[in-house]
């Protein structure tokens, strides 16, 4: 097993991998921005290195200064989380050239998955299904325009690279296509400095559904079943959960779709975790859209089910570890729900809500995870991705975790910002949720659906919590000017993340 092991990311997921890694009796590096200094993954780690300004290009994405780090720090091996640099090949084999290993995707695989075109191609070649479209290198407009009408509409226009939802459009007629052409382009060529798009077949109210892998560097690879990903706005993943209630269904398609997602990750000469997604549509055919390569945000309801700790198989891959075990002899148990909280407001078209936590309170109890990395008196940062906390339930099945998430989210308080909460308490009490009729443009429709109270009592709670917080802080401030220079000690205490789980990885 490793000794040293340095964190290339922050927030939640550094804590998550820190956590494993004390557990392993791993050293932890932690690398650290400015916005960064004080929070609990920095507090937690071994040792933690500052490597810059806020802005994350001359911190969290300069691989020149992560590597240094890891020099200082003589850590053997280095785990990018996700986002960041965790998909960026030229780190990776910066990573490698140095010596170091890399606790993820051999940059191979990233290379070969990271341009959707190129990826579907392979895939197509592999015997996966992937759905109908158009991957030519031909970009002209007339030549998409006339393969657009051969394909039929209505179809997506998508960027060879990145994801997200950027450089992706949907056109339902000719006379859109053009327009929609040039605001995918500019959009991907901002996003992933690459404006390459191509076009394909829109699969209409699909579900979106993934398959966790595993391989290790011994030729064996698994999957580890699936993750229902259809709760999306503007095709940004906003609720997970495992199993897919699809599957009760259709009982046969999570073998199906299991031994096509081993084999695209065979054809992509995969190691270590990823994700396979793939669209299913009404009739429950199954189409490749793309491949994650690197641990995802919502590994956690997968974790919760399977009762494995994939960072730590993560790190055993990467020593050179052989997988103990196969899918057919693990028992999945229960169902596992992870909602991601944001500083961001659902009443104001989800603008980000960057600022002052004045007052947090963590949800406990039975089948309750909680992933985060605030605490009460931060300020969450304008630079980053506003994610706060992930909020993961587990119970025997979908009703009772269901029952123990909705508890969960109205015990979850964070005032001084305003945050997506009533967002999730108003999913889970939606009739078309609760009977999983959803698919991935549901939540979009949701949103632009009436309402007969347009703001929840809660975000009015929120809101009056906020202006209160901002008048005490005012008169903080004025006190603390008339009465000259002192040290004020905050009244509010930085809290750890408090774990409290059935099934705790």
């Amino acid at each position: 097993m490793l000794e040293t092991l340095l964190i290339a990311n922050r927030g939640e997921i550094a804590r998550r991998i820190i956590r494993t890694a004390k557990r392993l009796g791993v050293r932890t590096v932690a690398v650290y921005s400015d916005a960064d200094a004080q929070t609990p993954f920095v507090r937690e780690a071994d040792t933690a290195i500052r490597i810059g300004p806020a802005p994350a290009r001359e911190s969290y994405l300069d691989g020149a200064k992560i590597l240094a780090a890891a020099r200082e720090t003589n850590a053997q091996a280095i785990h990018p989380g996700y986002g960041f640099l965790s998909e960026n090949v030229d780190f990776a084999e910066a990573v490698a050239r140095a010596g170091l290993i890399w606790v993820g995707a051999p940059p191979g695989a990233i290379r070969a998955m990271g341009l959707k075109d190129a990826a579907k191609k392979r895939m197509q070649d592999a015997g996966v299904p992937v759905t109908p479209g158009y991957l030519g290198e031909d970009q002209s407009p007339d030549r998409l325009k006339k393969e657009a009408g051969r394909i039929g509409y209505p179809v997506l226009i998508k960027a060879v690279a990145g994801g997200g939802g950027k450089g992706m459009r949907r056109v339902d007629r000719e006379a859109d296509l053009e327009a929609a052409l040039r605001d995918a382009s500019s959009e991907a060529l901002r996003s992933f400095k690459n404006g390459e798009v191509y076009v394909e077949k829109l699969v209409v109210e699909p579900r979106h559904i993934e398959i966790q892998i595993l391989g290790d560097h011994h030729g064996h690879m698994i999957h580890l079943g699936e993750r229902e990903c259809s709760i999306q706005r503007r095709h940004q993943k906003v609720i997970e959960e495992c199993p897919s209630p699809l599957m009760a269904v259709d009982p046969g398609l999570r073998d199906r779709m299991g031994a096509a997602a081993v084999k695209v990750a065979r054809a992509a000469g995969y190691a270590n975790a990823g994700t396979i997604e793939f669209l299913v549509d009404r009739d429950r055919n199954f189409y490749f859209l793309e491949m994650n390569t690197r641990l995802q945000v919502e590994h956690p309801v997968t974790e919760q089910v399977t009762g494995l700790d994939l960072v730590k198989l993560q790190i055993a891959i990467a020593a050179g570890h052989r997988l103990p075990f196969a899918w057919e002899t693990i028992t999945p148990r229960g169902h596992a729900m992870e909602v991601r909280l944001y500083a961001e407001d659902p009443d104001n078209n989800f603008f980000p809500c960057p600022g002052r936590i004045v007052a947090r309170h963590a949800p406990t109890g039975p089948g309750i995870r909680l992933d985060e990395g605030v605490y009460e008196g931060w300020t969450v940062p304008m630079e980053y991705d506003p994610l706060l906390s992930k909020l993961i339930a587990w119970g025997n099945s979908r009703e009772e975790t269901i029952a123990r998430l909705r508890r969960a989210l109205n015990e979850y308080t964070i005032t001084g910002i305003r945050t997506n909460v009533s967002l999730f308490r108003r999913i889970l009490t939606e009739p078309e949720f609760l009977r999983s009729e959803i698919h991935t443009k549901w939540l979009d429709d949701l949103l632009a659906r009436p309402r007969s109270v347009p703001t929840s009592p809660e975000s009015g709670i929120e809101e009056a919590t906020a202006i209160a917080a901002a008048f005490w802080e005012a008169t903080q401030s004025k006190n603390s000017k008339e009465s000259g220079p002192q040290t004020v000690t905050s009244r509010w205490k930085l809290e750890g993340r408090r774990e409290q789980l059935d099934r705790t990885p």
